[in-house]
């Protein structure tokens, strides 16, 4: 059976968390994001929030395959922290998100060599306390079939990965489903046997949706 790669993978919500090192303390924060406009967003809310930091340095990937790409060393060094931030996130082969990182000096500089190693530390704590989520593409359609088949429906339609995402009642049934890409010859087929034919199945576009990975 061949494996269906996600169309991308991104950190999915937000998430926080931090660390410290020589008495400065670094602060990350990895956001889903899906445009720059979004990202800027995150950035602003961030710097606010921290707005007594010394640093609010950043990086993000945007697109299914990372094509735009942006960092900001916020003041530090050139080369010492967004870099090291965009990195993380190719090496983790995440797009769609936003990473900032808040540092707060502690009086001690790392030199060159020390910041990179703490932004990219920074970095790979806020992807492993991130949910991350795979995106695969479903189709939306619709099942319109006869009420003696209801039970029927609902108990195999689970097994094939399918979400049933609405039901309307009226002299048919209308089961409107969520079909992994795949799937779909195979779901329209099995709908079809077990109506005896009858059922009419009709699609209606298509969708991301993120299958969140298990920790």
């Amino acid at each position: 059976m061949s494996i269906i790669s996600p169309c991308f993978t991104s950190v999915y919500g937000h998430a926080e968390t931090e660390f410290t090192v020589k008495k400065s303390r670094f602060i990350t924060s990895a956001a889903e994001i899906s445009t720059e406009e979004e990202a800027r967003s995150v950035i602003g809310r961030i710097r606010k929030q921290y707005w007594d930091a010394r640093h609010n340095c950043f990086a993000y990937r945007i697109g299914d395959t990372g094509f735009i790409q942006k960092y900001d060393d916020d003041g530090e060094p050139a080369g010492t922290a967004g870099r090291p931030i965009l990195e993380v996130l190719t090496k983790s082969g995440i797009t769609n998100t936003v990473i900032v990182i808040t540092r707060y000096f502690g009086g001690i500089k790392l030199g060159g060599g020390g910041l990179i190693r703490a932004y990219s530390h920074a970095a790979v704590l806020g992807v492993e306390a991130a949910q991350i989520a795979d995106y695969f593409p479903f189709i939306i359609a619709e099942a319109e079939f006869g009420y003696a088949f209801i039970n029927s429906l609902e108990r195999i339609l689970p097994a094939l990965k399918v979400r049933i995402i609405d039901r309307i009642f009226s002299d048919t049934v209308c089961f409107r489903l969520e079909i992994p890409q795949e799937k779909s010859v195979q779901v329209q087929a099995d709908i079809a046997d077990l109506t005896n034919g009858t059922a009419v199945f009709k699609e209606d576009g298509n969708v991301l949706v993120p299958i969140i990975r298990e920790k």
